[in-house]
């Protein structure tokens, strides 16, 4: 494991229990991480490493900018997530938020399981989901992270799970 793996694992570790207790990621956290991984690439790899980092960012950013925007997902989400570009570049960053995707989708569903709310949880996805691909943004809608009454899960563990996953498959 290389050295640069811990400071990622470190981040996840506190993202994810402050997001699980919070149910959000602080700035004071992701903000460095993200600068740092900048700072390192740039460090060791001269401007190819600087453009390597900006293009995992920019994949954190294309892929979880439309859930942000839909509200279906908070920001602190898409900054740990580009964070993590910037450390691990685009290829990575994107099989990692594949695993995210689907590890974030099976949390989902035990959660809404518990709750007894499967379908209203499938329905709202739906919406979500149909709002991505159509453009349009259901704020005011049940998907909304500002209803209250809609359920959501802290999804830093989904993205813990998808940059292990990484981690360990590399």
């Amino acid at each position: 494991m290389s050295f640069s793996w811990w400071p990622i694992l470190v981040v996840l570790a506190i993202a994810t229990a402050w997001d699980i207790a919070q149910r959000r990621i602080p700035d004071w956290l992701v903000l460095p991480f993200l600068f740092a991984g900048l700072v390192l690439a740039g460090t060791h790899r001269g401007l190819p490493g600087v453009e390597t980092s900006l293009a995992g960012i920019a994949v954190a950013a294309v892929l979880i900018g439309p859930f942000c925007w839909l509200r279906g997902m908070g920001l602190g989400d898409l900054k740990l997530c580009a964070g993590i570009g910037a450390w691990i570049g685009p290829g990575h960053t994107l099989f990692a938020l594949l695993i995210t995707a689907i590890s974030g989708g099976i949390i989902a569903m035990a959660y809404a399981l518990y709750h007894r709310s499967l379908a209203s949880s499938l329905e709202s996805a739906g919406d979500l989901i149909a709002g991505v691909l159509h453009g349009k943004s259901p704020r005011k809608g049940p998907v909304s992270l500002d209803n209250p009454a809609a359920l959501s899960i802290p999804y830093a563990p989904a993205i813990a799970i998808g940059t292990i996953f990484v981690l360990l498959s590399s």
